[in-house]
């Protein structure tokens, strides 16, 4: 557990008891939404793929819905937490590791909108997730960057990308297109990068690097040494980083150049894979960094 800027006592103790009393309610090992936390963020277990609850008092959102192994695993989780409805599903972009549960999640709970980046793919869970949106009658939105998206309590996700034309032109970098919004809530800001790659960091860094800067980072595809580049951490500056992945992947996430790129900057390093589900509360003036295990 991490604090940032010094809290008084009283409000330590008060945080504390929350997030135990929250982690023994959870259910399935997951620490639930401590009662008055404004925001919690969760980088949610589901091996190797992307996650990410967002909950505000007023909407609940999720970023990705990892692959197809983890779907019944997701499910349980967000009913673990007592949610019914998810008011804004976002998909970064359209690989099985962040689309794979989407139909599970359609099946078992209300969506309310959808977001995605508006890359087109010809796989049989693309086409399913497309079928099972218009089946369900759902909103659905193409973002791009200048896109901001209202998540109740006054936080907002700012999107910075993608940006046309897509990375790769006639054929896009599904992994470089990816949307890579900024979570903004108070001081409080966490930078969500789906699996946004060097090409990608290299356009933002480009377009305002000094609008990177955040307090955390969801590590860019899941610790890959394909993305976090150096004049990309520093640009965004963040105090911790957190990888979403499975343990033994075979693809050898997260690489060790990208952890003691980490290392190096000085932040904390925070992993689904060894530590289970994460879990961010913020009152929008610090933060408290929780660990399943």
């Amino acid at each position: 557990m991490k604090l940032t800027r010094p809290w008084s006592w009283l409000v330590i103790a008060v945080t504390l008891f929350a997030v135990i009393l929250a982690a023994g309610c959870g259910g399935a090992g997951i620490t639930a939404r401590p009662a008055g936390a404004p925001l919690t963020v969760q980088v949610l277990d589901v091996g190797q793929g992307d996650a990410i609850l967002i909950r505000t008092h007023e909407q609940v959102v999720l970023i990705d819905t990892g692959d197809v192994p983890a779907r019944d695993k997701l499910v349980r989780m967000l009913k673990s937490q007592g949610i019914a409805t998810v008011d804004k599903l976002i998909i970064t972009h359209p690989h099985a590791d962040h689309i794979g549960g989407a139909a599970a999640l359609f099946a078992n709970f209300t969506v309310r909108q959808v977001y995605d980046s508006g890359q087109k793919t010809t796989s049989n869970l693309y086409r399913q997730y497309l079928t099972q949106i218009s089946k369900h009658k759902i909103p659905f939105t193409v973002v791009a960057a200048g896109t901001t998206i209202e998540l109740g309590n006054e936080a907002v996700l700012s999107v910075l990308a993608p940006e046309q034309p897509f990375i790769g032109g006639s054929e896009p970098d599904l992994n470089n297109n990816s949307i890579v919004a900024k979570l903004i809530y108070g001081n409080f800001s966490m930078l969500l990068t789906g699996d946004a790659e060097k090409e990608s960091e290299a356009r933002l860094l480009k377009k305002d690097a000094a609008r990177l800067k955040s307090t955390l980072l969801k590590s860019g595809h899941h610790g890959s040494k394909t993305s976090s580049t150096l004049p990309f951490l520093k640009a965004v500056n963040a105090e911790a980083a957190f990888i979403s992945l499975g343990a033994g992947n075979e693809y050898g996430h997260p690489h060790k150049v990208i952890l003691k790129r980490y290392s190096d900057r000085k932040m904390q390093v925070y992993r689904t894979d060894t530590e289970g589900t994460l879990t961010v509360t913020s009152d929008g003036r610090t933060y408290v960094i929780t660990k399943e295990r």
